[in-house]
């Protein structure tokens, strides 16, 4: 109860962040509670497109989530000791975002009874089986992990030896809940858009890019509201890895470009077409799409150079347009034109309605709120020691 008790404060402007939050969180209950008694008819989704915006942010946070490893690997394993406040930071960071991931599974199934399906009726056949496993324990081991961290560093005590084991097993966990993911998508046939054997290592590169680079906005933006710093050289070194990444992720891209259009296979095509050039009128997407590898390649360029990244604004720059990139190709593109168009060749709208966008924020501010509350009982901790 002493750790909570650090995120009372008497700063006005932490107090208006909370309860804009609160605000945000209390509309979208109110339209989940609107798309309880209706149904997802309240929402854009058809018999077309059946997933939409809900399963599109649970793909891009699994990526968030998985991304903690970047920090912990070196700092475990390598015992790579600039990472030592950044590997807390990312493991919360992970508990905040497999928790969203959850909670957009949860909204995506209409009526909340259905979870007990895959309870009640375990499947071990079902991809989506296997991604409820993955999803859990990954949320059970970075809590215990930074609960335990935390209780530590509170009481000025080693953290026990009995949760290396734990961080160590969380390492190839974090790789499994990602590719779990990819396996739910590139499994279906009849999807050519994700019918591609490198959906798997795709999703880690975008992951291993995007959830970074946020953990760095995190940074510079704790360092600028509270002055607290993780460290230049922690967060150079992790911008490198952004870098990396984020190349892997566009040589990935182009490789399934090539591939689709070089073999001149209509089906692969289509997809493509569908979200650069527009398919049958439907040019909704197409601005968006180039949006994303606009800001990729931006955010590259200003990566690449040593003495641009080494900018803080630059490199707060960079990792905003990752952000924002990957957000517009795994968080709205990647969904919607796996759906679009359809097996059958139908090029169905999907627009995602005022609830279903308000149900999005909602989640989204129970993200953000999360990681407040985490990362301002951290600091305190960190403070008083």
């Amino acid at each position: 109860m002493l750790m909570f008790k650090n995120t009372l404060t008497r700063s006005r402007r932490y107090w208006l962040w909370i309860a804009s939050l609160l605000f945000v969180i209390l509309a979208g209950s109110l339209c989940y509670v609107l798309q309880l008694i209706h149904g997802l008819v309240v929402t854009g989704l058809s018999r077309d497109v059946s997933w939409g915006l809900y399963i599109a942010q649970f793909t891009f946070f699994v990526g968030i989530a998985a991304s903690a490893v970047m920090v912990v690997l070196p700092y475990y394993l390598h015992d790579y000791q600039q990472f030592g406040r950044l590997t807390l930071l990312g493991e919360l960071l992970a508990v905040t975002a497999v928790t969203m991931c959850i909670l957009f599974i949860f909204v995506d199934l209409g009526q909340p009874s259905r979870i007990f399906n895959i309870v009640l009726h375990p499947q071990p056949q079902s991809v989506m089986f296997w991604d409820m496993i993955a999803l859990g324990g990954y949320l059970l081991m970075n809590a215990v992990i930074a609960a335990v961290t935390l209780i530590a560093q509170r009481q000025h005590v080693p953290v026990p030896g009995w949760i290396k084991p734990v961080i160590i097993l969380s390492i190839p966990w974090a790789i499994s809940i990602h590719t779990v993911t990819a396996f739910l998508y590139s499994g279906l046939p009849g999807r050519s858009y994700w019918l591609t054997a490198i959906l798997a290592p795709r999703f880690l590169a975008s992951a291993f890019a995007s959830g970074p680079a946020l953990l760095i906005l995190l940074c510079l933006a704790l360092r600028k509201l509270t002055g607290f710093d993780a460290g230049r050289e922690a967060i150079q070194k992790l911008a490198v890895i952004v870098t990396y990444a984020l190349a892997i992720n566009i040589f990935l891209i182009l490789a399934e470009v090539f591939t689709a259009f070089y073999s001149e296979i209509p089906a692969h095509e289509e997809h493509f077409e569908y979200l650069f050039i527009g398919l049958n009128g439907d040019y909704r997407l197409v601005p968006w799409m180039w949006l994303s590898v606009l800001l990729s390649w931006v955010a590259l360029a200003l990566l690449l150079v040593p003495r641009w990244r080494a900018n803080i604004p630059r490199l707060a720059v960079a990792c905003a347009a990752i952000f924002i990139s990957i957000w517009l190709d795994k968080g709205l593109g990647l969904i919607v034109g796996g759906m679009v168009p359809s097996p059958l060749g139908a090029v169905t709208r999907y627009v995602p309605t005022l609830p279903e966008s308000t149900i999005v924020l909602g989640i989204w501010a129970v993200g953000a709120l999360m990681i407040t509350v985490f990362y301002k009982i951290t600091l305190s901790i960190w403070k008083e020691n």
